[in-house]
């Protein structure tokens, strides 16, 4: 029993005696802060809290929704990166098989995050029994953390786990027992759970957005393999629950939309549950920042070491729902949401005609490093940035640091050392779709300015609920069920909340119907971990995008890892394999 309980991620005993090496969890929020049993609750609930942002790594969770999407791909980098056993390139074209490392490592991430909530419930209860009110509220986050985490296991592999102390093996639920389980878990706690604690920690509201989710994919998780049948009363679940949170009065849609993913962004008011990362998790790197950018780029001149990956790009069909939206006019123009011009080019060095890293010397710009900051959004073409000499320090000039056209010093392209950084919409799995310069990048999060490097500690919150969806959610409810002109109208409100940028307030909307519900919750949510699920909901994944032309339904769920299958084999049905794999 002991050997299926680990291997699944389910053993506990190491996680109720946790490492302070393994991530450094200070108290973050201070109605925990004190002594005696105040510390104990904290040091309880932070492994759990602490866990998932590892478990939504790029290369874990994260990873596995993005580049299965059409939204992300993730070619060989010229042959020399980003390879990785083919992982990246099988997710995305729908050849995933039960080994691949990155269904594995999410699955390993997940459970184990499941086993923590367990620790802590564990841990919690009994002070919760004695009287002890903080551990009791503590008691209710962590059951709904836990809820949270079985949904996002139905959502990858149809399945959820069921288990109330460590020395119990799981049951294993699915469909509509596995709806249910979750469903009254949440209920149970979400009319005693807090209902004033920031962001990084879980409140009613968070248990209000998780129900409404349950329920906006009821129809998918009873059958994920089928049409999925949107049945009335969960819709009408889905319109109560983002009401309350909507008429709740505690949040508000941020006038700038990149404030959502920048330092300080634990404060915004748009925000209902994110990952406190507030340069205190040893773990917490900027990855969601530059897992895309482009790796020649060094966003923070401060930091000679911060730059991009030259990961993941938009693809370009993704790209290309933008321009079927604005026709003619540039979506950066109009829609705030696309493109936050940061860096400011003077005009008579714009034009690089007959310029090139090897002959433009002259031809940059001086800012002072703290005040340098990319653009943001969906960056195309020849960015700006500081650039490095042979001696690898940044070149300076008076005040400051020398911002060039970005020059090409990564992989082994023809434009190596020799040409800029120009990222291109065509990117592919071939040799010229490859290269480091292709594809259009995704800087939503900003480099974290309290970063002591650029690239670890980061402390800007990732968002994991925020209230635009709320207002989406609630639109394709009333849609579903009919109602066009209330769906129309929190659409509408959404698109025209971001008024920081007057001039990039996207137009209202004359009409709606279900593919442009589709595109809307893609502009507005793009790259923060919806896609893939809203392309099964809407009856897209089993579409051909670039790279991609497999349309087997059974790839809506993901297989479960062979090895956590053969360790719980001495128990004969406890983990089946999902169909097709």
């Amino acid at each position: 029993m002991k050997k299926i309980i680990s291997i699944i991620g389910f053993g506990m005993l190491a996680f109720i005696s946790w490492n302070c090496t393994d991530l450094e969890e200070d108290v973050l929020d201070e109605s925990l802060s004190g002594s005696g049993l105040a510390e104990t609750v904290s040091g309880t609930i932070a492994p759990a809290y602490g866990q998932v942002s590892w478990t939504w790594r790029h290369t874990n969770y994260y990873g596995l929704q993005l580049i299965a999407s059409d939204e992300a791909i993730l070619p060989f980098r010229g042959g020399t990166d980003w390879f990785d056993g083919g992982k990246f390139l099988d997710a995305h074209r729908h050849s995933i098989t039960s080994g691949n490392d990155l269904v594995g490592s999410s699955w390993n991430e997940l459970t184990k995050n499941i086993s923590r909530t367990i620790s802590a419930i564990e841990v919690l209860a009994p002070l919760a029994d004695n009287g002890d009110r903080e551990a009791e509220g503590a008691l209710y986050e962590m059951r709904a953390l836990r809820a949270y985490l079985n949904i996002l296991t139905l959502e990858s592999w149809g399945l959820v786990f069921q288990k109330e102390t460590s020395d119990e093996i799981s049951v294993i639920l699915r469909g509509d027992a596995a709806i249910a389980y979750i469903q009254n878990e949440l209920l149970d706690v979400v009319d005693l759970i807090n209902t004033d604690k920031a962001p990084g920690r879980l409140t009613q509201s968070a248990v209000w957005g998780f129900l409404a989710r349950l329920h906006l994919n009821a129809a998918v998780y009873r059958d994920p393999y089928g049409t999925p049948d949107f049945d009335q009363a969960d819709m009408n679940k889905v319109i109560e629950y983002t009401d309350n949170i909507i008429n709740s009065g505690q949040f508000q849609l941020s006038p700038e939309y990149f404030d959502l993913f920048n330092d300080n962004n634990n404060s915004n008011r748009e925000l209902i549950f994110a990952l406190d990362q507030r340069g205190v998790l040893r773990r917490e790197h900027s990855r969601w920042a530059y897992w895309s950018m482009p790796g020649s780029l060094f966003p923070r001149p401060e930091f000679p070491s911060a730059d991009g990956t030259d990961g993941p790009a938009i693809t370009s069909d993704f790209y290309q729902t933008w321009v079927d939206a604005y026709g003619d006019t540039d979506p950066a123009e109009v829609d705030a949401r696309f493109f936050q011009q940061n860096v400011q080019v003077p005009p008579e060095i714009q034009d690089l005609t007959g310029l090139s890293p090897l002959n433009d010397e002259e031809n940059y710009y001086c800012v002072a490093p703290e005040e340098f900051e990319i653009d943001r959004g969906i960056i195309r073409g020849i960015p700006w940035g500081p650039r490095k000499g042979s001696d690898g320090k940044f070149i300076t000039c008076d005040g400051g640091v020398r911002i060039y056209p970005v020059k090409q010093i990564k992989g082994n392209g023809p434009d190596k050392d020799v040409g800029y950084v120009n990222l291109t919409l065509r990117i592919d799995f071939t040799n010229e779709g490859r290269l480091h310069h292709a594809g259009y990048r995704a800087s939503k999060y900003q480099f974290s300015r309290t970063s002591p490097n650029g690239n670890n500690f980061s402390s800007v919150d990732l968002v994991m609920m925020r209230l635009a969806e709320i207002y989406l959610m609630r639109a394709e409810a009333k849609l579903r069920n009919g109602d066009n002109a209330g769906a129309l109208q929190d659409v509408n409100t959404v698109r025209t909340s971001r008024t920081a940028r007057p001039e990039q307030i996207p137009p209202a909307l004359s009409e709606i119907d279900l593919d442009i519900m589709f595109r809307e919750r893609g502009f507005e949510l793009y790259w923060e971990g919806f896609r893939r699920g809203d392309q099964i909901r809407f009856g897209k994944y089993e579409d051909s995008w670039t790279e991609k032309s497999a349309s087997d339904v059974n790839d809506r769920l993901f297989p479960i890892p062979q090895s956590a299958i053969d360790g719980a084999s001495n128990v004969e049905g406890f983990l089946v394999q999902n169909p097709g794999y």
